[in-house]
């Protein structure tokens, strides 16, 4: 049974890999999860400097998954360089590193700086407020999605996957946008943006008022626009939101997915990862299923 697949040349021993910002850069999962039985493993936000995030409360539960608004605190690639990869390195896993950015030369600056780390993949997080664009994100303006795609492959060392935004009125119209950019791979879907108040104490449930909803309530939507995408372009498409069993996993991938990311799910149950992988050849196993490819897109 062949479960490996191929992105932009890199192959993963499965499909299966998490999200980013749900678990950290792996180290905190190590003890209780096995990461050498991961596809990939996809780091937290990484930034050219130190970020402190946002003001708490950040995080909230609402029916059906969660609202964060953590604001992409982290230590900056520095840190990261000297600190994740060589942990990570020990695993038998991919490393996929998600960048962000205020500015276009933010991305730029961590990328060039990534470019002789040992690392696989570059996962560019478009979901960021463009603060010289007056906050609205990479990601909700084709235009601006393509150029900074571009001035990233400009300077990567790694296959370059843009991760894309779904508050947008036409995904398909983002990822052709990518694509045109040079983009190798395309993952979606970020978080969609919600809100939550405390009728109580009336005041928002989280500082920053708004925050990204993920969770199971949101897999619908996501295996939609995986499906819309897959259709839009010609590169891989890994998809991802609200994943949280083997059969979860299994609509993203009939829908056109290479390989999924599971996040939320993680923090319910670290080991959700590994009981989608099994899950996953369990189901080829059900239906004589010699190769993933047999299913990657077979719904049209």
């Amino acid at each position: 049974m062949n479960t490996k697949v191929t992105l932009a040349g890199v192959e993963l021993k499965n499909p299966v890999m998490t999200c980013s910002g749900t678990f950290g850069s792996g180290m905190e999962y190590g003890e209780m999860i096995d990461l050498d039985r991961l596809g990939a493993v996809v780091t937290k936000g990484i930034a050219n400097v130190p970020w402190p995030g946002n003001p708490t409360p950040r995080v909230t539960e609402v029916y059906g998954g969660m609202l964060n608004a953590i604001g992409l605190q982290g230590p900056g690639v520095d840190v990261f360089m000297k600190r994740d990869v060589p942990f990570l390195r020990q695993h038998d896993t991919k490393i996929i590193v998600n960048v962000c950015g205020k500015s276009e030369s933010d991305y730029v600056d961590v990328v060039e700086r990534l470019a002789d780390a040992d690392v696989d993949m570059l996962e560019i997080n478009i979901s960021c407020p463009n603060v010289k664009e007056g906050g609205i994100a990479f990601g909700q303006d084709p235009k601006c999605a393509e150029q900074i795609t571009k001035a990233v492959k400009k300077v990567a060392k790694q296959p370059v996957i843009m991760k894309l935004s779904p508050n947008v009125t036409d995904i398909a119209e983002m990822a052709r946008a990518v694509e045109a950019g040079g983009a190798d791979v395309v993952s979606l879907i970020n978080t969609i943006t919600g809100m939550k108040i405390d009728i109580n104490k009336r005041t928002f449930a989280l500082a920053n008022k708004t925050g990204g909803m993920s969770g199971p309530a949101i897999k619908p939507v996501a295996v939609r626009m995986v499906y819309q995408v897959a259709n839009a372009v010609k590169i891989p498409v890994i998809g991802m939101g609200g994943i949280m069993t083997a059969e979860d996993a299994l609509e993203f991938i009939l829908a056109g997915a290479t390989a999924v990311s599971i996040g939320t799910a993680s923090f319910i149950n670290p080991d959700t990862t590994i009981q989608v992988i099994e899950g996953i050849e369990a189901y080829m196993k059900k239906y004589g299923v010699e190769d993933i490819h047999e299913l990657i897109g077979a719904v049209h």
